[in-house]
């Protein structure tokens, strides 16, 4: 098992990282760079070339049965679902293969309407503490397998 975040705009890397180390699961953070490679021995930190989705590829090509992947991008989520992942958002909300088209169809919509209106700023809620509790409760219960 490994878990891998998707890690240029994740506000839990320290916490997956406490989370990892007390169950002693490789981390591999991705990202385009200007993050500080953490020197715990079961984090790998990968720096891939700048463009878009560059990390997200990575991440895409690798994800396999058994890892978890932590990210708050739509697609990579789907194509890591599809490889048989387990996927997290920052949230801790869990994204499954039961679910996820859904949730592409609403991205989708969302996109939509806000190119449509010039005035239509800003999305979801803001990221608080209740969000990153619930995270450390659902990667702590998906990595022990539960």
């Amino acid at each position: 098992m490994t878990l891998y975040i998707d890690a240029d705009a994740c506000p839990v890397k320290a916490e997956a990282e406490r989370v990892a180390t007390r169950l002693g699961v490789a981390m591999v953070v991705v990202s385009n760079g200007g993050i500080r490679p953490s020197a715990n021995p079961l984090v790998q930190s990968v720096f891939v070339a700048e463009g878009p989705d560059a990390a997200d590829k990575w991440i895409a090509e690798r994800a396999m049965p058994g890892d978890v992947v932590v990210t708050g991008d739509i697609p990579l989520a789907a194509r890591c679902i599809a490889a048989g992942a387990r996927v997290l958002k920052h949230d801790g909300v869990e994204l499954t293969e039961a679910g996820i088209g859904m949730v592409l169809a609403n991205r989708d919509l969302m996109a939509d309407l806000r190119a449509a209106d010039p005035f239509r700023q800003g999305g979801g809620k803001m990221f608080g503490k209740a969000d990153r509790s619930r995270f450390l409760d659902v990667l702590d219960r998906v990595l022990r397998g539960k």
